[in-house]
Parts: structure tokens; C-alpha cells; sequence
């Protein structure tokens, strides 16, 4: 495990996405970016809750943050097939850049209250709906098919990496000199990740390829016919549905049961960890093995480790379960997306992939409040082995049909009801 990590880790650094001019810059962008993100995750809950009524005013920021977060992914979808991935991730970075800063001057001068902080709780929730569609839109107009899975390899890398890294750092901040210079950070970050975005160099030949594909495939089309998208979408609500009840839900409560916050730590460290790792892995290439094997075989690792997690004998035991689960999760989730970017038509890529996320995050207020019930009734032990059972099942279901179990990455959408393996151009 650790030859190949180090092996996955070893990439040339002139070949590949690395030879993109402005890829290695904008990778470096995104991990500075998420450690600025994590800083504020850490700031603006330690400012609301700093004055009377905190928690009810927290949750109603949050909350304001949420919808419209949530709102604008479609809204960012249609702008970014519009306009293009980068104009879109750029405008939405300067714009967060001048908030976050605003919310650090406030955070000195006056008194959190809801009437200035939901207003740009509302602003910075619609610029990151409308910031995640591009992201996932962005490689594909910038990379090669050849060179795709190794470029969402590295952006979730260096996120993850950033997100683990960014809680010590805003910590650091916040107790030496209060929220208001962490929130500065953040501020800063925006705009680095806006100048390597900046930087970053887009093919012009992409985008007349999705002007001549725009005459050929409409949306309509590819969300009722696509059998494929259809099975993902099924299979990533039950994925996700299953996820948040673990992580959110069920395992903090089985910490709290046995292993105390400590052991909670040391468990979340694993997720984060194995989260790396898998994002790691996922750049490697398995000869004769079909992409839909490999996610059935990650699938099955997935539910048999968290359907062990209270029956390891300990914390050692339940930390290497959720460890091996989270790298089967990293690991699934780029190959995945990377056979969804490149099977969308390419002028409808960012619409497919809002559609996916909608997907994937609106089971979040389901899954918690299920996992909750579960957990209340039937005690946090039975949880797991029934999110173990419905991740392989969902996993094993998708495979079951020859539309998923026969597509691998590069192949395209035509406007066929099944997708036609090896088909060129981004409409089929």
C-alpha cells in the first residue's frame, strides 16, 4: 500500500496535466483556497457564537448559507455551459475575496447581528452554488481525456490535503488573535486561487467543438435518455443518503457511546486520511478491468468496512474500518466523475454535473434525520452494518445494468438510449 502510494505520488512533473501551462499553479490555488475555507468554517461560528443567542443565530446564517447555496447550483450549471468554467469561477472568487474580507473589517467594528451577516451569508452561499458546476466543468475543457483522471486526481488531493491542514491553521489564528484575522486569510486565499485561475490556459479549440455540438444534443435529452447519468444519480443519492448518516450521525454517536472525543478524533483523522489516500489511488490504471468492476469491487470494500465498525473490538479496529472505507469512497468517487465528465456532451457538462450534486446533497437533511431515528430506536450499532448493506447494494444494482456495466471512461453520450462505447466527439 505504501509502494503505491509513493508510486501515485511520483508523477512526472512535465508530462501529463502538469504540462498544462497554469494546471500546476491553479492545483497550488485550490489547496491554498481550501485551507482559507477551512479557516472561516472555524472563524464565523467562533464570532456568532460570542454573543448572546448564538447557537439560533448560527443556525439561521447557516441556514441562509444553505439555500441559496443550494438554489444556485442549477442557475450555475446553465451559466457555466454559457459562458465557461472559468469566467464563472473567477467573478464568484473576487466576489467571495471582497465578502470575506467585509465580514473580518465587521468582526471589529460591530456587534454580529442577522441583519448584515444573513444578507452576506446569502451572496457567499449563491457564489459557491454557482462556483461548484464549474469546478467539475473546468478539467475537461483543459485536459485531455488521457490526462483527466490524473487531474482530478491532483485537484482532490490538494483540496483534501487543504482541508485537513486548514481547521489547525484558523485554531492557531483564533486563539491568538480572535476571527477577524482568520477570516483576512480566507479573503487572501480568494484571490490567489482567482490569480491562478487568471493563469490558467483554456484550448480555444473546446470551445468550437461545444458550439457544433450545441446543434445536436439538448439537456432534455441526455437527463431522459441517458440511462447511464440516470443510474449514477440513483446510485450517488443512495451513496450519499448512506454517507451522511455514517459520518454525521452514527459515528460520532458510537464515539460518544465508547471511545470518547479523543477517539472521535483519531476516527475522523482516518476518514480525512483514507479520503487522500483514495483520491491517490485513484490515478492508477488497471489493465483489462472494466471502470464499473473496479467501483463494484470499492463498493463491496465500502460496505463490508462500515458494516464492521462497532464490532472491531475497539477503537483500532473501528479506525482502520472507516479508514479502508474512506479510501474506497476517495477512490470511487474520482473514477466516477471522471467517466460522468467525460461521457456528458461537453456543452452540457457543468448542466449534468449541478445535476449530480443536487443529487448528492439534497439527501443531507434525509439522511440525518433517518440516521437520527435509527440510531434513537435501534441503537447506534445496527446503523452500520444497514449503511454497509445499502452502499453494496446500490453498488451491485448499478452493475446489474449493461448501460453502466459497460461503459468506460471516454466513452460518450449519443442520442441513442444506451451509450455507444469508444464513440468520438463530446455529442457522440
Amino acid at each position: 500500500m505504501i509502494r503505491t502510494l509513493i508510486a501515485a505520488i511520483k508523477s512526472p512533473l512535465t508530462t501529463g496535466p502538469m504540462a498544462v501551462r497554469g494546471f500546476p499553479r491553479l492545483v497550488a490555488g485550490q489547496f491554498t483556497s481550501s485551507i482559507g475555507d477551512m479557516c472561516t468554517a472555524i472563524a464565523l461560528p467562533w464570532l456568532i457564537l460570542s454573543v448572546s443567542g448564538g447557537p439560533v443565530l448560527l443556525g439561521s446564517v447557516l441556514a441562509c448559507y444553505g439555500i441559496s447555496r443550494a438554489v444556485t447550483i442549477p442557475l450555475g450549471g446553465i451559466l457555466t455551459d454559457r459562458y465557461g468554467a472559468r469566467p464563472i469561477m473567477l467573478s464568484t472568487d473576487l466576489v467571495r475575496c471582497a465578502l470575506t474580507a467585509l465580514l473580518g473589517v465587521l468582526a471589529y467594528a460591530v456587534t454580529p447581528s442577522f441583519a448584515w451577516l444573513a444578507p452576506i451569508a446569502l451572496v457567499l452561499g449563491a457564489c459557491g452554488g454557482l462556483f461548484v458546476p464549474a469546478s467539475f466543468a473546468l478539467l475537461p475543457s483543459v485536459l485531455s481525456d488521457a490526462d483527466l483522471t490524473a487531474g482530478n486526481s491532483m485537484s482532490s488531493t490538494a483540496t483534501r490535503l487543504g482541508s485537513l491542514l486548514g481547521p489547525a491553521l484558523g485554531g492557531i489564528l483564533i486563539s491568538a488573535f480572535g476571527p477577524g484575522p482568520a477570516l483576512f486569510v480566507d479573503a487572501a486565499t480568494y484571490l490567489v486561487s482567482a490569480a491562478t485561475l487568471y493563469a490558467l490556459a483554456v484550448p480555444k479549440a473546446s470551445a468550437d467543438q461545444d458550439r457544433d455540438a450545441e446543434q445536436a444534443v439538448t439537456f432534455r435529452a441526455v437527463l431522459f435518455r441517458g440511462r447511464f447519468l440516470q443510474i449514477v444519480l440513483v446510485t450517488a443519492a443512495i451513496g450519499n443518503l448512506v454517507y451522511t448518516g455514517v459520518s454525521e450521525v452514527a459515528l460520532p454517536a458510537l464515539a460518544h457511546r465508547d471511545y470518547g472525543a479523543g477517539g472521535y478524533g483519531t476516527m475522523l483523522a482516518g476518514l480525512s486520511a483514507g479520503l487522500i489516500a483514495g483520491s491517490l489511488l485513484a490515478r492508477l490504471e488497471w489493465q483489462g478491468l472494466r471502470s464499473a468492476y473496479l467501483l463494484a469491487i470499492l463498493g463491496l470494500v465500502m460496505g463490508l468496512s462500515v458494516a464492521l465498525v462497532p464490532f472491531t473490538g475497539g477503537l483500532a479496529g473501528a479506525t482502520v474500518c472507516i479508514t479502508a472505507f474512506s479510501v474506497a469512497n476517495g477512490w470511487s468517487g474520482i473514477v466516477l466523475m471522471t467517466m460522468l465528465q467525460l461521457w456528458a456532451p461537453r456543452h452540457l457538462l457543468a448542466r449534468v454535473m449541478s445535476v449530480m450534486l443536487l443529487a448528492m446533497s439534497g439527501t443531507f437533511p434525509i439522511s440525518a434525520a433517518l440516521s437520527g431515528w435509527a440510531v434513537d430506536r435501534l441503537g447506534v450499532s445496527v446503523l452500520f452494518p444497514v449503511a454497509g448493506c445499502a452502499i453494496a447494494v446500490a453498488i451491485l444494482w448499478a452493475v446489474t445494468h449493461s448501460t453502466f456495466r459497460n461503459v468506460n471512461p471516454g466513452d460518450r453520450y449519443t442520442e441513442e438510449l444506451e451509450p455507444v462505447a469508444g464513440t468520438a466527439g463530446p455529442a457522440g
